[in-house]
């Protein structure tokens, strides 16, 4: 197809024309952190000052629940709400979204011409060029809130030009460290680097490093942690959250880990932005987030996770062990990233997968299935294929009523088998 042939800025049509230009330009796998470049083109049209009250994201996991609770909560209170995230799992418009609706494909095309036109001769990587039109789309439109999920670290990522009225640091664990470093406490001040001077900063990792602390005492930053400025507890039916002195009870469970809700309603109520009870309760009883703990179908069962390091997939683990007792056998078919596979992290779901069928992710950052057939532990059945949708349809092919088939791994592994049910012009 022509769309794979080298191609200039100036042919470039559609939104896929633009996304293979940037991509032939500086491939999404060449990461180069720093800010000097993408705000040095920012500051030529004033993108690094986004309107409305700005929240800066970031942290290892929970990033994307706790934007997609914000936000529900934000339009349910009549608020107007631009979401940015990365990666997307069906289609690039997918990474910003305006009250909920993906931006259309023609305004990006608006926005990646802006940007070309805006960069002159200074080079931009993937994730810049694509931030700096995220950040043209959200000025055009101008919401009342902006909430900005990190893509990577958080001080010397993109996004990390906008100046937040609040940072929030979901978790931090071990991931990306061939960027931000090998210990937590690396990782820790890597993130920490979302702190403004003198503003406040939720922070919801449990145990939190030393690190963490050092940045916010170098910046003066007031921070509000989870465990002592906010807490939750889940009964059997229900959960409440404490946000300082404020209790909300009988609040719907969710599919969604508590701590990432409960982490979006400190944030609102930091920002004074925190609906009456009533609508929280009706809020989070909408809340669902694509590839997040989501059923495919139930009978028989298939469920999607993006789980893809220790941290999140320790997560599902402790999900997995809940659900199997309602289960006969439960298959997974597990695809990762090269930099993802860790033996101590497929361990914690070794015992509850009856049969693991291992699939390949392209190159360069692909694992193949023999790479996680060889940390895998024990001598459960495991079938190996080169590529996520066959590996999926062996499984799907063998499954009886009473089976639950789990896909995780990485955003690639859900997207290929999202694709895959989903009818053409939806794609």
């Amino acid at each position: 197809m022509s769309i794979n042939l080298p191609i200039s800025s100036q042919s470039c049509q559609t939104l896929d024309d633009w996304l293979h230009y940037i991509e032939q330009s500086h491939p999404q796998h060449q990461i180069e952190l720093g800010l000097d470049r993408v705000l040095q083109v920012a500051k030529r049209a004033n993108l690094q000052q986004l309107p409305g009250q700005v929240v800066l994201i970031a942290g290892t996991n929970g990033k994307g629940t706790t934007a997609r609770c914000m936000e529900q909560l934000l339009l349910d209170s009549g608020r107007t709400v631009a979401v940015y995230s990365s990666p997307h799992l069906i289609h690039f418009r997918e990474r910003l979204r305006i009250n909920q609706e993906d931006v259309a494909d023609e305004k990006w095309v608006e926005a990646f011409t802006f940007v070309e036109q805006l960069r002159e001769n200074i080079e931009l990587t993937y994730f810049e060029f694509t931030t700096l039109a995220a950040f043209y789309l959200i000025k055009v439109m101008q919401p009342e809130l902006c909430l900005i999920e990190v893509g990577l670290g958080g001080r010397l990522d993109a996004t990390n030009i906008v100046t937040p009225n609040l940072s929030v640091l979901t978790t931090i664990d071990l991931d990306h460290q061939d960027w931000l470093g090998n210990s937590r406490e690396a990782i820790g001040r890597e993130k920490a680097g979302i702190f403004r001077t003198n503003q406040a900063a939720v922070v919801a990792e449990l145990n939190v490093p030393d690190s963490v602390f050092d940045v916010a005492r170098e910046k003066s930053s007031q921070l509000l942690c989870a465990g002592r400025d906010y807490s939750w507890q889940q009964a059997e039916h229900t959960w409440q959250c404490r946000l300082g002195a404020d209790v909300l009870s009988d609040l719907p469970l969710v599919h969604l880990p508590l701590q990432n809700c409960a982490t979006a309603l400190m944030a609102l109520w930091q920002l004074q932005l925190l609906p009456d009870e009533d609508v929280v309760r009706q809020s989070l009883s909408q809340v669902q987030l694509v590839g997040r703990m989501q059923w495919l179908q139930h009978q028989p069962a298939i469920l999607l996770d993006v789980a893809h390091n220790p941290q999140s997939i320790a997560y599902l683990a402790q999900q997995l062990a809940l659900l199997k007792p309602n289960y006969n056998k439960i298959h997974a078919v597990c695809g990762m990233l090269q930099d993802k596979v860790k033996a101590d992290a497929l361990t914690t779901l070794y015992s509850l997968i009856d049969h693991w069928y291992l699939v390949g992710l392209p190159a360069p950052r692909g694992a193949t299935a023999q790479q996680l057939k060889s940390i895998l532990p024990g001598s459960k059945p495991i079938s190996l294929y080169d590529d996520a949708l066959t590996g999926y349809q062996h499984a799907h092919s063998v499954l009886a009523a009473d089976d639950l088939l789990l896909v995780f791994g990485s955003f690639v592994t859900v997207s290929a088998v999202l694709t895959s049910t989903l009818p053409p012009e939806a794609e």
